[in-house]
């Protein structure tokens, strides 16, 4: 099977390409990439006025399977992914139940297969059921498939049983992604200020964050390990980490585009479609996460993509729970909000949705090279479109983008060389 590429333009970090060529795909790999490639192939692709660049990939989502088909399914997931532009995505495992063992665990990644769309590597939990209490096995679910450990959706309060989960790890070549949230502080509903008193909620403090971020970076520090800070939101914690970084500190972090697109006053909008934990914070927070990743602080760009039903969405904001869906926006929110401003290039772009995600995971995507599998996401880059709940693909609905006019259009996804995704021949 030979698929044609022609007249792209090119985006690759890796090999500092960003220019017009043809790409020529055999079977799952790539065979050319050549300014004028003429062969007969079994399926041509016109990309004029369109983009080439490595799949994106999403080291931390949430896919609800098993225990919450009703917000999400891994297929109905792994739809919306590729809608979206993303050819690997990391689950996180707050499910249930939690991928805590490896029957759980293979049942996930065997689901993930059978769904043949993107490739899905789930995290395997920290502590057994997300209970914070005891360490899982971690070399056994690492043998059996889980690309990184995380208690994510709960924060592994107790410090002594996270030192010895990050040094694990590290021991095993992987990683721990930490949700930093330290609980004495972090109740409410959305971040504290204005906005709270207004609306007459209680106020989540950015300490919260804080606290327990400072915490992963001692322990990084103090015993020479990595260990990876999820969905980053405040110039404080971006601080720490640029400082740590200085310092040689193994210390990897994310964030996502609603922290770089929003800040708490969306929710005076879009009232519990834009509730999610980490809150959305003020304009110095937003900035300063535009900074971060400027200057390399923050490694890369996540969703956090967390689908909840429309009844839930619908209690008031106090009871609603946290999340919103973010794999088919993610892509028009970093055009309009990085690159179109000038805060970013392209190959920056690559650099955090491809190419650092690669690295993190320690797989072979995130660039398109001669030999390399075919994981290629195409979209135009300049199209503009309002984006309304019918055109959602996910089975969820939460989202602060609808209604909103959105920039740049992903028209192909291609994983292991199959089109996936073809933009209106779709089954939404």
């Amino acid at each position: 099977m030979k698929t044609l590429l022609k007249n792209g333009t090119l985006i690759d970090y890796k090999t500092n390409i960003f220019e017009k060529y043809d790409v020529l795909i055999q079977n799952d790999k790539i065979e050319k990439i050549e300014k004028n490639i003429t062969e007969d192939v079994d399926n041509l692709i016109d990309c004029t006025n369109l983009y080439i660049m490595p799949g994106m990939i999403d080291i931390h989502c949430h896919l609800r399977e098993p225990g919450f088909e009703y917000k999400e399914t891994i297929e109905t997931g792994a739809k919306s992914a590729v809608a979206g532009g993303f050819t690997t995505i990391c689950p996180m495992p707050n499910t249930k139940p939690t991928p805590d063992s490896t029957i759980i665990l293979q049942k996930i990644i065997d689901e993930g297969k059978r769904v043949n769309l993107c490739n899905i590597l789930p995290y395997a939990s920290v502590t057994k059921g997300e209970k914070g209490e005891e360490l899982v096995n971690f070399k056994e679910l690492k043998d059996a498939g889980a690309i990184a450990f995380s208690d994510d959706g709960m924060p592994v309060v107790n410090s002594r049983i996270m030192r010895q989960a990050i040094i694990e790890a590290d021991k095993l070549g992987t990683f721990v992604a930490s949700h930093c949230e330290e609980k004495s502080v972090s109740k409410g509903a959305i971040n504290a200020g204005p906005v709270a008193e207004e609306l007459g909620v209680e106020g989540v403090l950015p300490e919260a964050e804080e606290i327990m971020a400072a915490r992963e970076i001692v322990i990084s520090e103090t015993n020479n390990v990595r260990a990876h800070i999820c969905h980053i939101s405040t110039k404080t914690s971006k601080n720490m980490i640029k400082d740590a970084k200085k310092r040689g500190v193994k210390i990897t972090c994310e964030t996502c585009p609603h922290y770089f697109t929003f800040t708490v006053d969306e929710v005076k909008k879009s009232g519990t479609n834009a509730k999610m934990n980490p809150p959305l914070r003020e304009e110095k927070d937003r900035l300063a996460i535009i900074e971060g990743l400027k200057e390399g602080t923050i490694d890369c760009i996540i969703t956090d993509h967390a689908p909840h039903s429309e009844e839930e969405k619908m209690q008031d904001l106090s009871k609603a729970p946290n999340g919103i869906i973010g794999f088919e926006t993610a892509l028009s929110a970093e055009i309009m909000n990085l690159v179109d401003t000038g805060d970013l290039s392209y190959l920056d772009l690559v650099r955090l949705t491809s190419y650092n995600p690669a690295n993190l995971l320690k797989i072979d995507r995130g660039s398109i090279e001669v030999g390399k599998v075919a994981d290629i996401t195409i979209f135009d880059p300049n199209e503009e479109y309002v984006y309304t709940k019918e055109m959602i693909v996910s089975k969820a609905k939460n989202s602060p983008f609808i209604g909103k006019k959105l920039k740049g259009k992903v028209k192909y996804t291609l994983v292991n060389g199959n089109v996936v995704y073809k933009e209106k021949e779709f089954e939404r």
